[in-house]
C-alpha cells in the first residue's frame, strides 16, 4: 500500500507495525521547502504516529557532515532538517537509532561496512550495505539511543553492527 508521506495520515499505513525505518528523503534537485516537508516533516508524522501507535522502536536514515555546516553551502538547508529531524526522534522518548550513511552508491552491497567510533568522516557506502545495516539495528538491543555513520568497509555487517557501543 502506498503513502504520501507529506499529505496522508500515516496511522492506517502503520498497521501492527513493530518498527518504523524511516529512509525518505526529498531527495536532489528538490528545493528547500521540499526539504522541509519531506526530511524533517515527514520524519517527525512518522514519530508522531508511532508514539501514538504504541510503535516503540524507530530508525532513522540520517546524513554525514553535519559538524561542518556552515562550509556546507547548498548541503545547508538538507543538513539543517535532517538534524531537526534527528533532534526530533532523540526527544521522542522513542527506541531510537540514528544512521549516517556515507556518500550513497548503487554498487552491490559487499557485506562489509566501517561503522567509526566517532563522528565527522566522509566515505562511500552503497545501499544495500545501508539496508543490510538497518535490518540488523532492528534485531541488535545495543543500537538503540545510538547513532553512528555508516561507509562501505572491512568487517562484516553484524560484526560492525554488534559492536557499537
Amino acid at each position: 500500500m502506498l503513502c504520501d508521506l507529506e499529505h496522508d495520515d500515516l496511522r492506517p499505513h502503520i498497521g501492527g507495525a513493530e518498527a518504523i525505518v524511516f529512509a525518505a528523503g526529498a531527495g536532489p534537485g528538490s528545493g528547500p521547502e521540499r526539504k522541509q516537508t519531506v526530511d524533517l516533516g515527514a520524519a517527525v508524522k512518522c514519530v508522531e504516529a508511532a508514539r501514538e501507535l504504541g510503535v516503540d522502536r524507530f530508525v532513522i536514515v540520517s546524513s554525514i557532515g553535519m559538524q561542518d555546516m556552515e562550509r556546507s553551502g547548498s548541503m545547508r538547508v538538507y543538513l539543517e532538517a535532517k538534524r531537526a529531524a534527528d533532534d526530533a526522534v532523540k526527544a521522542s522518548g522513542l527506541s531510537w537509532t540514528v544512521v549516517k550513511p556515507g556518500s550513497l552508491n548503487n554498487d552491490p552491497g559487499s557485506g562489509k561496512v566501517e561503522i567509526p567510533t566517532t563522528l565527522g568522516h566522509t566515505g562511500p557506502v552503497s545501499r544495500d550495505n545501508v539496508a543490510q545495516v538497518l535490518y540488523e539495528c532492528l534485531l541488535a538491543e545495543n543500537t538503540i539511543h545510538a547513532e553512528f555513520e555508516l561507509f562501505d568497509g572491512d568487517s562484516p555487517i553484524r560484526t560492525a553492527v554488534t559492536g557499537i557501543r
